[in-house]
């Protein structure tokens, strides 16, 4: 990647203010907390705002993709970045089908996601809810594959980190980009064939510069433009806020 080519991908970082709110949920029907970070506009959120939630990978916390949440709000989006794992919950399991045995994981995470836009649409009713985009590393990223399998007349587009153990769903709704890291490859069938990519217009990028543990804030400046560009043009975004 020359300097010429890095220099637009870079405008995507460029700094811009944005609110937060931390908001400490509790879900009273699995007595469960879901605490959610909430990123929008300096002006808050507009009517009609688009809404992103992002699910954090295995271990992580629901901060640490904030150059992602930011880039999005700064753009008009309403992001909330939820908490999936609290102190208590018992740890993945490391032994048997990926697919099978963190199932459960990634359906208590489904649950947080619904109760979080439950609990968002009451706080901010303005928003558009009907173009939702679910965002997820890893981990997250499964959970939000199987929330899009679930129900995916709930979700208008899904971006996915480097999810490798749970299928896409095979559908031309929700939409789907999904960026792969440099050093990791997904379980068998989990991935659309070049077929099935152009039949249900699914996008997935290789990103050559960035590894699967990289994809979160702590990547580099060169790293987190590789994965802000195609999400950016996924959603229309213009690389740099317009003033």
């Amino acid at each position: 990647m020359n300097l010429w080519t890095l220099l637009p991908l870079l405008a995507a970082l460029a700094p811009a203010p944005v609110r937060t709110e931390n908001l400490a949920l509790v879900d009273a029907a699995r007595s469960r907390s879901v605490p959610v970070v909430v990123y929008s506009a300096p002006a808050g959120v507009a009517p009609k705002s688009r809404v992103a939630l992002l699910s954090h990978g295995y271990g992580g916390k629901s901060t640490d993709y904030s150059f992602i949440a930011t880039a999005l709000a700064a753009r008009g989006f309403l992001v909330a970045s939820v908490q999936h794992e609290v102190p208590g919950d018992e740890p993945l399991p490391t032994t048997g089908k990926p697919a099978e045995v963190r199932r459960p994981s990634w359906e208590r995470g489904v649950a947080n996601v619904r109760f979080a836009i439950r609990e968002l649409k009451k706080r901010y009713s303005a928003a558009d809810w009907g173009s939702l985009v679910l965002i997820g590393h890893s981990q997250g990223g499964d959970t939000a594959m199987l929330f899009a399998t679930q129900t995916p007349n709930e979700v208008s587009a899904v971006v996915s980190l480097d999810n490798r153990r749970m299928p896409f769903p095979r559908v031309l709704k929700p939409r789907i980009l999904s960026l792969r890291s440099s050093d990791q490859v997904a379980d068998e069938g989990v991935l659309p064939t070049p077929e099935e990519q152009t039949k249900f217009g699914m996008r997935l990028v290789k990103l050559p510069a960035t590894i699967h543990n990289d994809m979160w804030d702590g990547a580099t400046d060169v790293q987190k433009s590789e994965m802000l560009a195609p999400i950016l043009e996924f959603l229309n975004l213009a690389p740099r806020p317009t003033s």
